[in-house]
């Protein structure tokens, strides 16, 4: 059984209700791979996302006519055909969608300006637009790194560019997607004070998710046994720092990937007592004195 199956199966066994994904996944076959699972699983909701791409995937929009030669060399776009593009490829071989992300649209951004940056920002948003008004996709979002942290965007002005994509009608955008950890914890900081993107994003009705809660990896060798009992005693360092994560205000979703349903439920088990914000104001603070 391919990793991406697995770790699908096992989150959708476990009860989980969302399914994050890219084109560029696994090499450019993450979404051949889980076609099976979410036809075993039909309630799940699917959130893909759009603008990198493999070289392979490159070569194909090249010769499609999607790219020119130069797009293709940067492995992302956020140009409207390609969007359009690429999304119809992940319809066709997901089989069903329910939330497309515009993927770290400030990577595309370097050497522009905020304008610049926005405009093609609202285009992309124009794009997913009338797949979400043709009822093909619930609606659409932005999956970035640092856009918000670095204030290439604000929640604001990406809500404010959903209006001008959608027009006379009500706008689609429905998610926002940012990295939450105890590494990255700026917006934690930001919540716990009551302000911030994802309690902006929560305020305007949009679903948050919280992306790479154990840092790609790099945040279990900074889990001494000392931080973990701190956090709270008998857990995992991994479920340690997904409880810190997971307790984070206005955070509705926590993206992981568990390749076992052992280390699946010892999160869950964790994140279904989240920390208090009196407990992860101690932490943050803990932390920050170091």
């Amino acid at each position: 059984m391919r990793a991406v199956s697995q770790a699908a199966r096992t989150a959708l066994a476990a009860g989980s209700p969302w399914l994050d994904t890219a084109p560029n996944y696994a090499h450019g076959g993450a979404h051949e791979e889980l076609r099976p699972v979410l036809a075993e699983y039909p309630t799940a909701r699917v959130a893909t996302k759009t603008g990198f791409f493999t070289e392979e995937q490159g070569r194909t929009a090249l010769v499609e006519g999607v790219l020119t030669r130069e797009e293709t060399d940067s492995r992302h776009s956020l140009e409207p055909g390609f969007v359009r593009w690429q999304t119809e490829r992940s319809l066709a071989t997901l089989g069903r969608v329910d939330l497309v992300f515009v993927h770290n649209p400030e990577h595309h951004g370097h050497g522009l300006d905020r304008a610049a940056l926005h405009w093609r920002v609202r285009e992309a948003f124009t794009a997913l637009e009338e797949f979400a008004h043709a009822g093909r996709i619930d609606g659409y979002g932005v999956a970035t790194w640092t856009g918000l942290t670095s204030e290439a965007f604000t929640v604001p002005e990406l809500l404010g560019l959903a209006r001008q994509a959608a027009g006379s009608t009500e706008h689609h955008l429905t998610g926002l997607q940012m990295p939450v950890s105890l590494i990255m914890d700026d917006l934690i900081r930001q919540a716990l004070n009551g302000g911030g993107p994802l309690v902006q994003a929560k305020d305007a009705g949009l679903i948050t998710f919280g992306s790479a809660p154990l840092h790609g990896g790099e945040l279990l060798e900074a889990m001494t046994p000392e931080l973990v009992n701190f956090i709270r005693p008998g857990l995992s360092a991994a479920a340690a720092a997904m409880l810190a994560a997971g307790s984070c205000p206005g955070l509705d979703v926590v993206l992981t990937s568990a390749s076992t349903r052992e280390h699946w439920d010892d999160a869950a088990k964790a994140l279904a007592a989240p920390l208090t914000a009196e407990e992860l104001r101690r932490l943050t603070d803990e932390l920050a004195a170091e």
